[in-house]
């Protein structure tokens, strides 16, 4: 009992002194309220006055349980955090103390408490007014006369605030405060009058203090210094004319970079770059000389680093090539860990590196990855995984420490370890490493989910053989909680692997029913519904599907609903086994409570009205029809009259929509004609990227049609309709030539910043081109009259110029156009052609406020040569959607075909050839060509075929080969497998499917 006292007593006086330690600690914050010391005395236990044996006589063992909580309530009142003082400011309240600021005797911790609440009220976003930020502004200014060092610094703060949102002439009266402080003895001072400055003077003003900042720069106080480089940094992007001021200061910056100190190292190094960055060999110099200097700042290594990886990725044959590699290499021994590390990825990043060339970098990340630093860690992993899309064979021998850091509490690092594994193991790996994602991903957010999910699609792809366990997996993922991307990211997974590995259609389509049986997202289901739709006829039991999709017809919302009626229609029209039942489901929908689904099962029954019911058993499987059979079946299983439900409309609605409003626009109506698909005007679809992995949304047969087909190629049903050819329906002459086909994006045919701004729109019509060109005359003082444009023809037995409309009047800042009309020869082919283009017109003077003519009323005349025009194949392809491009390219006539081939070894890039590819080609790209550059079809066709026909669909399919240097045969083959890739693109051109 005496010990048990005793060891008492000690824990109590210990309970005592670091209670009294807290007490002292917080005393000595003057934001913090003084702890209750009653509350706390009381909580140290009953009549701790009485003596140790007296509590000891006394002691049980729920009196020492009640003790020791009674001590861990108290260090838990200690951790709560007091309230911020600054909690509930009212701005009048603390503008109406600010007016100590004019009082004659300054109370320093008073005037900077005030200043640290206008600071919070300020980056609260709370506004105020002009006035009220002058009154302030020139309050804190009446404080330089204090020489507290805290209030200066708070001062600092403030002006540099609200600089920016005070009148520049108030600013400017406290620059001679600022500029005496930056030549007083206090470096604290002068370092931070500097960066003040740096924020609040102009131009001229700069000139003045040039002095004293390059003195700053070269000065021994690294504070002083490194706020003049820092300084500079923000005067160099500025304006241009401070730019100008700031590269008269290399010299001292290049002896800056010199400096002992790391932070003035790197500062000076970023203002040398800054100043130099437009001039190639003045980089590639500053580069040579600090390569061969052994700096001293790990920072500034790094920022070396980053400037070599710079100019090699840019031009990998530049002279200091070679010099730069090997600084990158010795790099990777330096004593610095962020250093090693920034070598380290910097080798990773650069273009045309065989794998030899990796591995000193990779052995240096493999050490990386069994660091206990979580940062190193996680860095080397990140820069793995970038690896790992390049060069998945140059870090297989890092899958041992990465299947390590599968357990890692670090999720960020365990996630990148997973998928990295992913896409660099073997076939033999995928079940062991299946294994261990299982528990893994009930661990990780869905950010992290959808990595995952997208590393076990990219694997499946890579080993088809192995479909059954990664699709399993996605299954049985899918049914697991998760939010709209997660699920979206295994839905995209599985549709994509269904097209990839045909082995895969069934199983996943039954994956994706049973998932649709308690879906919460209205999208998915939808999606999945169409799918079903499309893809379950053709499969081997295709009456299995009925029970899930009509499930969404009596328990789901509109939306799925309607979807479903339009999937069991295609069942029905497809599928005579089952076509009665069908239809009796159907009749069912008839009284729907919503329209859209009782307008979709009406015309799907009339759509199916007199087809035979009974012409096959139920249970009796479709057997696919054989490739030669193809048309026949489908003439037999799908009669004409139910077409209209497998049929996607070729183009989206907006478009439709779009098109019928031009077609009514310009007399379509009138000419007495019915209207067809054919006869409305091309809207051309933009261009936009398809998103990777978006696999419902990027293949042909699920994007069409359907209640979840709601993209429109970038237009909304609400746009409003922008003719661009409405100018030339406008004039009778050139209304006369016929409809437009389409019209290109305007050319810049000068700059932006000439006298004459002149833009040129090219319509092509049938058998005609008009060249539109706008022009803009930006010289108040003059007026153009009669302004037409000459145009002189490269290609004469191909275009002749019959027709220029002239422009009568053209004054100050108001758009004119002229019209210059070129008749195209039918019997000569499509071809470059080249217009070297003047512009001609009278000049006449007039007062630039009324308008009025000064001068002579006749003028004089003007020419102004612009840049040469061209017209190329591409202007006459217009990108539109085919709705099913297969389905377009096996109906085209084979006699329409022509096959050439071209070379494109100017181009060192695959991506280069590509893209250059689709701009002369000027077809909507199709499928997944847009999906990664290096999937592109890298080829060209050049129309030879003279034959012309109006608004034909053209079609262009490309095979590329890509074959690289290499030491065996083996090697050279899996790369000209790995970059062999088939795509397609359509339009419609004027020179028919024959020419293309």
């Amino acid at each position: 009992s005496s010990a048990r006292c005793q060891r008492r007593a000690a824990t109590v006086g210990v309970g005592e002194r670091q209670q009294q330690h807290i007490t002292q600690k917080k005393s000595s914050n003057p934001f913090r309220s003084p702890p209750p010391h009653r509350e706390q005395m009381a909580a140290l236990g009953p009549d701790r006055d009485q003596g140790g044996m007296e509590e000891g006589a006394g002691l049980t063992v729920s009196s020492m349980i009640k003790e020791i909580q009674g001590l861990k309530d108290k260090f838990k009142d200690e951790d709560v955090e007091a309230p911020s003082p600054f909690q509930d400011l009212e701005k009048a309240t603390v503008l109406q103390e600010c007016r100590c600021f004019h009082e004659p005797n300054i109370e320093p911790r008073k005037c900077a408490t005030l200043i640290t609440k206008m600071l919070h009220i300020v980056t609260q976003g709370e506004a105020l007014t002009s006035t009220e930020v002058t009154d302030v502004f020139f309050g804190v200014t009446k404080l330089f006369q204090s020489q507290d060092p805290y209030l200066r610094r708070m001062m600092y703060l403030f002006i540099k605030e609200v600089a920016e949102t005070c009148n520049p002439d108030d600013v400017i009266i406290v620059t001679s405060s600022l500029t005496k402080d930056m030549n007083s003895n206090d470096d604290l001072y002068r370092a931070n009058a500097i960066r003040v400055l740096a924020r609040i003077i102009d131009t001229q003003m700069l000139g003045a203090i040039e002095r004293y900042i390059k003195q700053a720069i070269v000065d021994k106080n690294t504070l002083v210094a490194s706020s003049a480089l820092v300084s500079g940094i923000r005067l160099h992007g500025a304006n241009p004319e401070s730019a100008k001021v700031v590269c008269r200061w290399v010299n001292e910056v290049q002896e800056a970079v010199s400096s002992p100190n790391d932070m003035v190292q790197f500062h000076a190094l970023s203002l040398l770059y800054e100043i130099k960055k437009n001039d190639r060999l003045a980089i590639s110099k500053m580069v040579t000389q600090l390569t061969k200097s052994n700096m001293g700042s790990p920072l500034g290594v790094c920022l070396l680093i980053r400037y070599i990886s710079k100019i090699l990725n840019d031009d990998a044959s530049a002279a200091v090539a070679r010099m730069a590699q090997t600084f990158l290499e010795s790099s990777l021994r330096h004593r610095s860990e962020i250093v090693i590390y920034e070598a380290a990825k910097a080798i990773c990043t650069l273009d045309n590196l065989d794998q030899r060339d990796l591995n000193p970098a990779i052995t240096v990340l493999q050490l990386f990855l069994s660091s206990p630093k979580p940062t190193l860690r996680y860095a080397a992993m990140r820069c793995l995984s970038e690896v790992s899309m390049r060069h998945p064979m140059a870090i297989v021998k890092c899958n041992d420490d990465m299947e390590a850091l599968i357990s890692d509490p670090n999720r960020s690092i365990a996630t990148l370890a997973i998928t990295t594994l992913l896409k660099t193991g073997s076939e033999s790996s995928v079940d062991r490493l299946m294994k261990q994602i299982n528990s893994f991903m009930n661990e990780i957010a869905d950010e992290f989910k959808v990595v995952v999910v997208t590393a076990i699609r990219q694997l499946c792809l890579k080993y088809p053989q192995k479909h059954r366990v990664l699709v399993g997996f996605l299954a049985a993922t899918l049914r697991e909680e998760g939010g709209f991307e997660f699920k979206k990211a295994i839905t995209d997974s599985i549709v994509e692997l269904m097209h990839a590995i045909p082995e895969t259609k069934e199983s996943s389509l039954l994956h994706l029913c049973e998932f649709i049986e308690d879906c919460e997202f209205t999208a998915l289901s939808t999606q999945i519904l169409h799918l079903i739709g499309s893809l379950g006829p053709t499969t081997q039991a295709p009456a299995r599907y009925i029970r899930f999709i009509y499930n969404r017809v009596i328990l789901e919302n509109a939306q799925v609903r309607a979807a479903s009626i339009s999937a069991l229609s295609r069942f029905a029209s497809q599928v005579p086994g089952i076509r009665r039942s069908v239809c009796v489901l159907l009749s069912r929908s008839l009284l729907d409570e919503d329209d859209e689904v009782r307008d979709r099962a009406t015309v799907a029954l009339a759509a199916l009205d007199g087809l035979d019911l009974s012409a096959m058993k139920e249970d009796e499987p479709m057997e696919p029809p054989l490739p030669g059979e193809e048309e026949e079946e489908v003439a037999n299983v799908v009669p004409e009259k139910a077409a209209m439900l497998l049929e996607p409309l070729p183009m989206s609605f907006a478009h439709l929509e779009k098109a019928v409003k031009l077609y009514a626009a310009h007399g379509g109506v009138e000419d007495g004609q019915p209207l067809s698909i054919d006869a409305l005007p091309v809207v051309e679809e933009p261009v936009a990227p398809v998103a990777k992995g978006d696999a419902l949304s990027s293949n042909p047969s699920v994007a069409a049609g359907g209640a979840a087909a709601t993209s429109s190629g970038g237009l909304s049903a609400d746009a409003e309709v922008v003719d661009a050819a409405a100018a030339v329906y406008a004039i009778p002459e050139l209304g006369e030539l016929g409809r437009v086909f389409r019209s290109c994006a305007p050319v810049e045919l000068t700059e932006s910043e000439t006298e004459y701004v002149v833009k040129c729109v090219k319509h092509i019509l049938d058998g005609h081109v008009v060249l539109q060109f706008d022009v803009t005359n930006t010289i108040a003082e003059q007026q153009l009259v009669d302004v037409s444009m000459k145009v002189e023809n490269s290609e004469p037995e191909l275009y002749d110029e019959i027709l220029s409309i002239k422009c009568d009047k053209l004054v100050y800042g108001v758009q004119g156009s002229c019209f210059v009309v070129l008749a195209r020869n039918p019997e000569a082919p499509i071809s470059h052609a080249s217009f070297n283009c003047e512009l001609e017109f009278r000049v006449v003077e007039v007062d630039p406020d009324t308008g009025d003519i000064e001068g002579d009323e006749d003028g004089f005349e003007e020419n102004y040569p612009v840049e040469t025009l061209d017209l190329n194949t591409a202007d006459y392809m217009a990108k539109v959607s085919l709705g099913d491009f297969r389905r377009a390219w096996e109906t085209t006539p084979n006699d329409c075909d022509v096959e050439e081939k071209f070379a494109l070894q100017q181009f060192k890039k695959l991506e280069d050839a590509v893209e250059n590819v689709i701009e002369f080609l000027g077809m909507q790209v199709r499928r997944h060509v847009r999906r990664a550059a290096r999937r592109r079809p890298p080829s060209t066709v050049r129309p030879s075929n003279p034959c012309l026909t109006l608004s034909r669909p053209s079609f262009f399919r490309s095979r590329a080969t890509v074959a690289t240097r290499s030491s065996t045969r083996r090697r050279a083959h899996r790369t000209r497998s790995t970059f062999r890739a088939s795509s397609w693109a359509t339009c419609r051109c004027w020179y028919g499917p024959c020419s293309s």
